[in-house]
């Protein structure tokens, strides 16, 4: 089975791709990836695990030599014996599916793992045509399914799978001081925290907004941005970010701790995580959160209303609505027993509903049924053929 990624960028969906992937059956599934660019953080897990990686470079969808690019993608797909392709997201969705359709793999996923707004009307309607040469099309929260009913898909080709998240990583022993002293923050007081890439997309204005006035209300309260700008994207709105922190008079209060591999560790010592996006599928980062312990605050948009249950497992508020945002970062830190009843309830309902096996065996049967309903027999079952690649050749 071939899985195609943009690219192997620090993201959401980048860190799920592989997580399913390794944890698959190799008894059963010989995982290839394909990209349409060899860089990111993850390529050096994907190298030294030995899978194989196939690149596409193209300039665009409509850059003549795209088309070339596809026609080597063909010769890999009969080559490598695909039988299982699953690309993620609109420029794998629309490079990849026509040409395995036309190459003869018996079973094409497609993901959609966003609303939609990020995209023009002329991207939706192309990734819809698209997707009707797909067996399925798989997203990663209910309300993204519904979006996509409502703009004309059939419902019978689209399955929810949740996120799923190795909740043994996160486990909240006590709180420690370590980040607190290698930020040089003061010992006491209470830390709120956003995960997240720095792009427009993320809230984070709100966030700021928000956070001058929980600052006027919780006077020893820190608030921490953690994650970076995409390279591409330069450092420019880090520091109009910054900038926008001292107009406040938080300037002082804000800390931009950049990219950070330690966050299992980090959100022992967080009081409030918030994810203030303006778009979202699924986010990781708030199941993270979640299976940390640790109370949540996020916007009602796109499936955060699946992962977080009112006044149960943490707080939803109103898109762009900072003064909404505040109260209930102000709610939770003036209300310590609340918060750990919070915390505790989130906890709970990520192992029950989000956690990395679940999603694994929902993954793993989903191309089952759709290879059996191919006429492949596969291996591990009752069948006998295995959906293998032979591509020995290229590890």
């Amino acid at each position: 089975m071939l899985k195609f990624l943009t690219c192997f960028a620090i993201g959401g969906t980048e860190r799920q791709v592989l997580n399913l992937g390794k944890a698959l059956a190799p008894s059963r599934f010989e995982l290839h990836l394909a990209c349409l660019g060899r860089w990111g953080y993850f390529l050096k897990e994907v190298e030294a695990s030995g899978i194989p990686v196939l690149e596409y470079k193209i300039k665009s969808l409509f850059y003549p030599g795209t088309f070339k690019e596809q026609c080597k993608f063909a010769g890999h797909l009969r080559r490598y014996r695909i039988q299982i392709l699953h690309t993620y997201s609109f420029y794998p969705n629309v490079f990849a599916i026509p040409t395995a359709r036309l190459a003869g793999v018996p079973v094409i996923v497609a993901s959609i793992r966003d609303t939609g707004e990020l995209w023009t009307p002329l991207q939706r309607r192309a990734q819809k045509i698209i997707c009707r040469l797909a067996n399925r099309i798989v997203v990663n929260a209910e309300a993204i399914k519904q979006r996509l009913i409502a703009e004309g898909y059939p419902p019978e080709q689209i399955t929810v799978i949740h996120n799923g998240i190795a909740c043994s990583k996160f486990q909240r022993n006590g709180r420690g001081t370590a980040l607190r002293q290698e930020l040089g923050l003061p010992l006491q007081g209470p830390l709120v925290v956003v995960l997240s890439r720095l792009t427009r997309t993320k809230g984070l204005e709100d966030f700021l907004a928000a956070a001058a006035i929980v600052a006027a209300r919780v006077p020893g309260a820190r608030f921490l941005i953690v994650g970076d700008v995409p390279k591409a994207e330069g450092d420019a709105y880090k520091q109009e970010l910054k900038r926008y922190a001292f107009r406040l008079g938080i300037g002082q209060h804000v800390v931009f701790t950049g990219f950070r591999l330690d966050v299992p560790e980090l959100l022992t010592e967080v009081s409030v995580s918030v994810l203030p996006s303006l778009s979202e599928g699924l986010s990781n980062v708030l199941l993270e959160s979640m299976a940390a312990g640790v109370p949540v605050v996020a916007k009602r948009v796109g499936g955060n209303s699946e992962a977080v249950e009112e006044d149960v497992t943490g707080l939803i508020v109103p898109p762009r609505d900072p003064a909404a945002l505040a109260q209930a970062i102000c709610r939770l830190l003036e209300n310590p027993h609340l918060a750990s009843k919070f915390g505790q309830a989130g906890r709970q309902r990520v192992v029950e509903r989000f956690s990395l096996e679940r999603m694994v065996q929902e993954t793993d049967s989903l191309y089952l049924k759709l290879l059996n309903g191919s006429s492949l027999r596969v291996a591990g079952t009752s069948e006998a053929t295995e959906v293998r690649g032979t591509s020995h050749e290229m590890r």
